[in-house]
């Protein structure tokens, strides 16, 4: 019985093969899918020769397809071919630019901040899986050389008690833990209904409605230790979010009371102040002899008072009254300590 002779992939044009090999993958991967749906079981010698690229590229491009992508694509070894195991409409492309894949490798790097740490690996994983697809479909992968970062990792047992924490939240449980305000040399059993967790100045924080206090708290997790969930339910605030509960706090520590801060900036610390955004009801005015003046309206004094004390002499408070008082007596302290 003569042999099933296999139907001719159709070889494109000699302009119109040089121009599909040289494009990004997805170029050639999209002519891959129309000839796939074909039902021809094109092999990848056949395809190679139609599309003008090494046997390798058709392997990766259908290794790519098939794993990054998630085509039904198998070898049929009767056909001595390629073919979709089950029916498929449309192709799966992913449209990114250079600049979105890019924005995306920062964002991976800056989970560096978790080395070391049980979520590295999981969101290393993650980003790699989202980062080879797009790499090679855009044409573009920028180099891992080009992007660093240098931060402070986050204190151990932050990691320990997040998942509990999260678990807690997302179950709307009540929970109590030893708590450690700063100064204080032992820790306080708290009663807490836990809200959010967010992270800010470079550490985690849980924003819960403290039970004992009847108040709204938060607390920063590389202070909290002995988590335990209780039973008990509680119905989340339908008006709570965290955009209102920090709306006057400049970093984390929010408060009742409505200061209007005004600070002026020295020439040598006015650039760099003017780069950074403060707190949104922040106001630049810029004065005649090229610094600043930055304007705040915030409920607390503590984290703009060390603000100030950053940039000792380059910087000086001219209201609220009591921030200038504060500050006279902080440099009091640090006279005498240097002295």
């Amino acid at each position: 019985m003569p042999a099933k002779r296999r139907p001719a992939v159709p070889a494109a044009k000699p302009a119109q093969a040089r121009a599909i090999g040289n494009r990004p993958a997805v170029v050639r991967m999209k002519r891959l899918f129309d000839l796939l749906k074909q039902n021809q079981f094109p092999n990848c010698q056949a395809l190679a020769k139609a599309l003008e690229v090494a046997d390798k590229t058709i392997q990766r491009d259908i290794a790519c397809m098939r794993d990054q992508l998630g085509l039904p694509i198998a070898y049929d070894a009767q056909e001595h071919g390629y073919h979709f195991t089950e029916e498929v409409h449309d192709f799966p492309t992913v449209q990114v630019t250079q600049g979105e894949l890019l924005a995306l490798m920062v964002a991976q790097k800056a989970i560096e901040q978790y080395r070391g740490t049980p979520y590295h690996h999981q969101l290393e994983t993650a980003f790699a899986k989202l980062l080879a697809p797009m790499a090679a479909m855009s044409g573009y992968a920028p180099s891992s050389e080009a992007i660093s970062f240098k931060v402070a990792a986050p204190a151990v047992n932050e990691l320990d008690v997040f998942d509990r924490l999260s678990h807690a939240i997302s179950d709307q449980l009540e929970i109590s833990f030893s708590y450690r305000k700063p100064g204080d040399a032992k820790s306080a059993k708290r009663q807490v209904q836990p809200l959010h967790l967010t992270h800010r100045e470079g550490r985690w924080y849980l924003v819960g409605h403290d039970l004992d206090r009847e108040a709204m708290r938060t607390y920063a997790l590389g202070r909290i230790i002995d988590v335990k969930l209780s039973t008990r339910w509680f119905e989340r605030p339908e008006n709570f979010t965290v955009e209102r509960y920090f709306a006057a706090a400049l970093g984390v520590m929010n408060g009742t009371e409505n200061h209007r801060v005004r600070i002026r900036f020295s020439p040598l610390a006015a650039d760099h102040v003017r780069d950074r955004f403060w707190h949104e009801s922040q106001e630049f005015v810029t004065l005649a002899d090229g610094g600043l003046e930055l304007r705040l309206q915030l409920a607390d004094l503590l984290e703009v008072e060390r603000l100030v004390l950053q940039w000792g002499g380059h910087a000086e408070a001219i209201e609220p009254a009591e921030l200038r008082t504060r500050l006279a007596a902080a440099g009091k302290r640090i006279t005498k300590a240097h002295a």
